[in-house]
C-alpha cells in the first residue's frame, strides 16, 4: 500500500536524520540558534532523540498518526536552525550557499508528507 510505503520512508528519514545527530554531532551543534539556553550539544542531542522517537512512532501503525503529528511539529521547530544555517553560510562558495538556501523551503513538503501520512 503506498501509504505504509510512505510512512515507511518517513520513519526511516527520520531514524536516520535521528542517528546522524549522534555519530556526527558537530554540523548539528553549529546550527542550534544562539538564543536556546544551554549547551548547542544539549539540543544536538534532544533533537536526535525526539527524530528517533518520532520516527519509531511513525514506523508503528498504533502510533503512526500521533507520530505523523509530532513530525509535522518536529519539522516546523527546526525552522529556525535551518535560517541560521542560511545566514552563518551566507559567505560561503555558492553550492554551499545555495544548499543552505534549499533547505528553508523544504520544511514545507515535509511537513505536508507528514500530515499526509498522520491521515493514513
Amino acid at each position: 500500500m503506498a501509504s505504509d510505503r510512505s510512512a515507511r520512508l518517513l520513519g526511516g528519514l527520520l531514524l536516520t536524520a535521528g542517528i546522524a545527530h549522534f555519530a556526527v554531532p558537530e554540523p548539528f551543534d553549529a546550527i542550534v540558534p544562539r538564543a536556546l539556553p544551554g549547551p548547542p550539544r544539549a539540543w544536538t542531542r534532544a533533537s536526535g532523540v525526539a527524530e528517533l522517537a518520532v520516527g519509531a512512532a511513525v514506523l508503528l501503525p498504533r502510533s503512526r498518526r500521533a507520530g505523523a503529528l509530532a513530525a509535522a511539529g518536529l519539522f516546523a521547530a527546526v525552522f529556525p536552525a535551518n535560517v541560521k544555517m542560511a545566514y552563518d553560510w551566507r559567505h560561503r562558495p555558492a553550492p554551499q550557499r545555495a544548499a543552505a538556501l534549499a533547505r528553508l523551503p523544504l520544511q514545507a513538503p515535509l511537513i505536508a508528507w507528514a500530515v499526509r501520512v498522520s491521515r493514513g
